[in-house]
Formats: C-alpha cells, sequence, structure tokens
C-alpha cells in the first residue's frame, strides 16, 4: 500500500501547470517590455532624425544668404552640408534597421 494515490500525482501535476503558467506570464512581461523599448528606440531615433534635419537646413539657409561668403567658399559649404545629410540620413537607416531586427521572428 504504501504507493503515491491519485490525488497526490494531480497535486504535483497542478503545481507543474501553475509554475508553468507563471513561467509563460514571465515572458509574456518580457515580451511586451521589449516591444515598449523598439518603440520607444525608434521614436528617439525618429526624434533624432527630424532634430539633425532642422539643424542642418537651418544652417544651409544661413549659408546661402551670406552676405560675408564668397561664392566658392558658399559652394564648399554646400558640399559639406550634402555630406552631412547623406551621413545623417545613412546613420538613421543603419540604427533603424539595427532596431527593427533585433528580434528575427522565429519559424516554429
Amino acid at each position: 500500500m504504501g504507493g503515491t494515490s491519485e490525488r497526490e500525482y494531480r497535486e504535483k501535476l497542478r503545481k507543474i501547470q501553475e509554475t508553468l503558467h507563471k513561467q509563460i506570464e514571465d515572458v509574456q512581461k518580457d515580451a511586451r517590455k521589449i516591444e515598449k523599448i523598439k518603440v520607444e528606440a525608434l521614436k528617439k531615433t525618429e526624434d533624432l532624425r527630424r532634430s539633425a534635419d532642422k539643424k542642418i537646413n537651418k544652417v544651409e539657409a544661413n549659408i546661402m544668404k551670406s552676405k560675408d561668403l564668397a561664392p566658392e567658399s558658399k559652394e564648399r559649404l554646400r558640399s559639406e552640408v550634402a555630406r552631412l545629410k547623406n551621413e545623417s540620413e545613412g546613420n538613421y537607416m543603419q540604427v533603424r534597421r539595427l532596431i527593427v531586427e533585433s528580434i528575427v521572428p522565429v519559424t516554429v
């Protein structure tokens, strides 16, 4: 007689089920946190891009309005502005790609 009863086995199974549910809830909670961080990072990236574009455009406009700069100087500065715009766009795309690809979907 002293064997494990059906009730004891059911209790063990219930405890395993509770542990499993808790672990699943923890993973889901972590996944929501990760998604929230990704969204915030994308927002921040967009804000940085807009801010940089605005500042670059403002400097570019001031260069074009300047009466103190020689045409050659304006041309060199215009080239520098174009280079900076390209660099800024490249950095933006690189960071955005990093964020978007940070979690690769797994096919099950």
